[in-house]
């Protein structure tokens, strides 16, 4: 039995895991007894919208290279498919790297075609965002065709949240990722998608989750090169709960100016079940998410600063 602490600025939250989603229990430093009364009250809450998340699956259909398992991806969405099954999210979202880079277009695709028709077997919407590793053959129209999305950002409503999709994977000249043109250490998200994000922003009323593959919080490499503009227009929507997202293979919680940033594991990390980690993300009453991580994944509970 593992007892992970989690500091959430003013609360602080234990979750006790046992190799899969366990309970979360508050400790009483620095935390109101009216704000535990809240989050307790919403621990036990029916959840106002439940949905899936998975990321970094890297499917390719060759051997292991170092700690990545690309073959053994099919079998742990497998799993985590399903989860999803009995728990019923209204959507899935994938946060980038579905599948791993080749050296031709045509493989790609197989590649792409093969964990595709794994994923559209989850019996509900699912919405991919766009990573690195999408794109380092094919062309972002190529990868979006195959997952039958149209666009790489956008935002939509569900339950009564709105909810973004943004698509990082630009050079700083604002050409886009596609047939091994970039530097994965150069993600950013151009102007006029920037533009498009405070419009976005600006003419919805709901608070608002953000999904995005390259991280958003301070993360060296890892973060997009824009990452504080962004951050920027998101604050200064004071909408945002939380940005979900990928890229760097590992559990991360960072609390930047009342907005959570949740990185979440990869599934392609590690061999055999014990190694898989997805997520249900419950919305709660109060502003108040929970996340319920499985296998590798760790679960957390907080509320909007």
């Amino acid at each position: 039995m593992v007892d992970t602490t989690i500091d959430l600025g003013r609360r602080t939250l234990l979750r006790r895991s046992l190799g899969c989603t366990g309970g979360f229990y508050l400790l009483t430093s620095g935390v109101s007894w009216e704000r535990m009364a809240t989050l307790s009250a919403a621990n036990t809450a029916t959840p106002q919208l439940r949905l899936g998340l998975v990321t970094d699956l890297h499917y390719a259909d060759k051997a292991p290279a170092g700690t990545r398992h690309y073959r053994e991806t099919i079998d742990k969405l497998t799993e985590a498919a399903g989860r999803f099954a009995v728990a019923k999210p209204k959507f899935v979202v994938e946060l980038g790297d579905l599948i791993d880079a080749a050296d031709s277009v045509a493989v790609e695709q197989g590649y792409l075609k093969r964990i595709q028709r794994e994923f559209s077997q989850i019996a509900c919407p699912q919405h991919c965002v766009l990573g690195n590793h999408c794109v380092d053959t094919l062309t972002k129209r190529e990868f979006l065709d195959g997952v039958s999305q149209p666009k790489s950002f956008y935002g939509f409503d569900a339950g009564g949240y709105h909810f973004v999709v943004l698509d990082a994977c630009f050079r700083s000249d604002g050409r886009p990722y596609q047939r091994k043109n970039f530097d994965w250490t150069d993600p950013n998200i151009p102007a006029h998608e920037v533009e498009w994000l405070k419009a976005d922003l600006s003419a919805t009323d709901k608070k608002t989750v953000v999904f995005v593959h390259q991280r958003l919080d301070p993360a060296g490499t890892y973060s997009v090169r824009n990452a504080a503009e962004v951050r920027r227009v998101l604050e200064e929507s004071q909408k945002v709960l939380a940005v979900f997202q990928g890229h760097s293979h590992e559990n991360h919680h960072a609390l930047v100016n009342g907005i959570h940033y949740c990185t979440l594991v990869g599934m392609v990390e590690g061999t055999g079940r014990e190694n898989n980690g997805y997520a249900l993300l419950d919305l709660l009453p109060g502003d108040v998410l929970r996340l319920s991580g499985y296998r590798r994944q760790r679960g957390y509970q907080w509320n909007a600063e």
